[in-house]
């Protein structure tokens, strides 16, 4: 599939000064890691997304809470680091549901090795796929969120378009 701007989402779980974080061995850059995330499919809400993506990359069921980051990778600008995809993630502030325990799933994405709790004052020493460590920890000590505002999800929402 083809798009002028990929649209991507994220669980961003931070428990006990820990975050989860999905781990890759790719052949081109080695290991890095990265938030149970992946594309919003057709169809599919934002919400909906994450939490398909944290079962999948995570096996977790999650509470999706507020839009915590917005990040974009625009190839031009990066020197394609990434790829040649101009992308928007959007992470959103989750908890684990309860009995929800992560672990690598039984089919995991191509080159993904694990699914690690790993210290916030660690992050600093890994690659992430989203150079936005530092940003991370201070998300952690300092919350500010954003609302996502959803359609279907608004008062007054009229039924037929005038």
């Amino acid at each position: 599939m083809t798009y002028h701007i990929r649209v991507r989402v994220g669980a961003l779980i931070i428990e006990n000064n820990e975050i989860l974080l999905t781990e890759f061995n790719d052949p081109y850059r080695g290991i890095f890691y990265d938030f149970p995330a992946g594309g919003a499919e057709p169809h599919e809400s934002l919400i909906e997304a994450v939490k398909r993506e944290a079962k999948e990359e995570a096996n977790i069921d999650v509470e999706v809470g507020p839009l915590a980051f917005v990040y974009e990778y625009a190839p031009h600008l990066n020197e394609n680091k990434y790829g040649q995809t101009h992308t928007l993630v959007m992470l959103f502030d989750c908890t684990l549901n309860s009995g929800s325990t992560p672990r690598l799933p039984d089919k995991p994405d191509p080159n993904q090795t694990a699914v690690k709790w790993v210290s916030l004052s660690e992050l600093e020493n890994l690659e992430l796929y989203a150079n936005i460590g530092n940003k991370i920890k201070e998300y952690a000590s300092n919350k500010r969120n954003i609302n996502l505002l959803e359609e279907h999800k608004l008062l007054g929402k009229t039924s037929s378009l005038i």
